[in-house]
């Protein structure tokens, strides 16, 4: 094995929350060295301050002690070094030009125009280091003047997403995991990684501009909605997909499980599975086209049939029959799939100072090279506990003048 992708690269992360945190969370586990720099006087990131928090009695709703940590904090800032300091100050912005001048990325997710009211956007800092890769995680767009705020949830509301689940007819269904903060990220990593590509060939960096709806509404886009609605087909399906006719989630005695038969194969398979061979000879059922005009009734006799299994009987009947078929899991038992496990794709998060009793399990890096070692494996640190190594040993700040800065409360 040799070392990490990314190893040697370093990366300044002026993030906070989710979307820009996960970003410089899969730049550190792809083996760059991540400086967090967080605000002395607000707490740091605002995921310091999510419940609940890691103790040393186990977990718990509020914080009991300076020591605990969140548990969003122990999974978004492992592999991360952090530093305090005040960019609202001249001097905070003076050690922050010293930092850009060693590094080779820069990740920021403030909202549009805070960064150039600072005095730290991409033109303004450029000239400290020409090679830089500036990133930007924005609601809608670092052009975007001073745009709102983007939340999670306003962008599943503006890119459509929300009217693709649930049933026709239903309220809006929010999708319960960050699909936003978590797509535009894996977006602005893409970007990084190509920029960094590009400098190496010309010896220039660039701003590298990701917007959360641009992300999201791309992602909508990949399916035609708007042609199916003008072909008459709901977008919104439920439980089934019937322009794909068998295909859905169907409730058995003791759970859920989800089968995907779209292609004729697959379908003779469910046939044969609900005990309903003469279906393959049905013209109604026989080829794609009439399985999806006739969808309804299709499904309706698998859901019949499924009623009175259980889901493991269920999927062993389907998969038997060479049908894509698998149970619906509760999320406790998804993330101790082995699969995953045994990948590193899932991995156990601790507190960087004492053993956390509960198993708490979070996101590996999904990717495994036949060379390279990666993986998220040191503890995120407390706000701070790398503000004298780091001024000290990369920037080679004298003590008396990191002492300074610290009576300045600049650090």
């Amino acid at each position: 094995m040799t070392g990490a992708p990314l190893d040697g690269r370093l990366v300044l992360d002026l993030t906070t929350a989710l979307a820009g945190p996960y970003a410089t969370l899969m730049l550190g586990g792809l083996g760059s060295r991540v400086i967090k720099v967080e605000n002395p006087h607000r707490g740091g990131d605002s995921s310091r301050t999510n419940s609940p928090y890691a103790t040393r009695d186990g977990l718990s709703p509020v914080k009991t002690a300076a020591d605990d940590m969140s548990v969003s904090m122990l999974l978004r800032g492992r592999n991360k070094e952090s530093i305090s300091l005040d960019l609202k100050t001249d001097e905070g912005r003076a050690v922050l030009m010293d930092l850009i001048a060693h590094a080779d990325v820069l990740v920021e997710n403030y909202s549009a125009g805070v960064t150039r009211r600072l005095g730290i956007d991409y033109e303004a800092v450029r000239a400290a280091n020409p090679r830089l890769v500036y990133t930007s995680i924005t609601g809608f767009g670092s052009d975007a003047g001073d745009g709102g705020k983007a939340m999670d949830t306003i962008v599943q509301a503006l890119s459509g997403i929300m009217m693709t689940a649930g049933e026709p007819g239903d309220s809006p269904v929010r999708f319960g995991l960050p699909i936003a903060d978590l797509s535009a990220p894996l977006f602005a990593v893409i970007g990084t990684l190509a920029a960094l590509m590009e400098v190496d060939r010309s010896g220039e960096g660039q701003h590298v501009d990701v917007s959360m709806l641009g992300a999201m509404t791309s992602l909508v886009a990949c399916e035609p909605f708007d042609a199916f609605e003008s072909m008459g087909y709901p977008t919104r399906t439920g439980d089934y997909v019937p322009r794909l006719a068998p295909f859905g989630t169907f409730r058995a005695s003791d759970g859920w499980f989800a089968v995907c038969g779209p292609t004729d194969a697959f379908a003779a398979g469910v046939f044969r599975t609900i005990d309903a061979p003469e279906l393959l000879d049905d013209p109604r059922f026989a080829v794609r086209d009439a399985r999806v005009s006739n969808s309804d009734e299709l499904h309706e006799r698998m859901a019949d049939w499924a009623a009175h299994r259980t889901v493991d009987e269920a999927v062993t009947a389907f998969e038997s029959n060479g049908v894509p078929c698998a149970p619906v899991r509760a999320l406790a038992d998804a993330v101790r799939d082995p699969r995953v496990q045994s990948r590193r794709e899932v991995v156990r998060i601790q507190h960087p100072d004492f053993h956390v009793d509960t198993e708490l399990w979070g996101t590996g890096v999904p990717i495994t090279f036949s060379r390279s070692e990666v993986g998220l494996d040191r503890p995120a640190h407390a706000l701070g506990a790398d503000t004298q190594d780091v001024l000290e040993e990369l920037l080679g700040y004298s003590a008396e003048r990191i002492a300074g800065l610290a009576d300045a409360r600049v650090v």
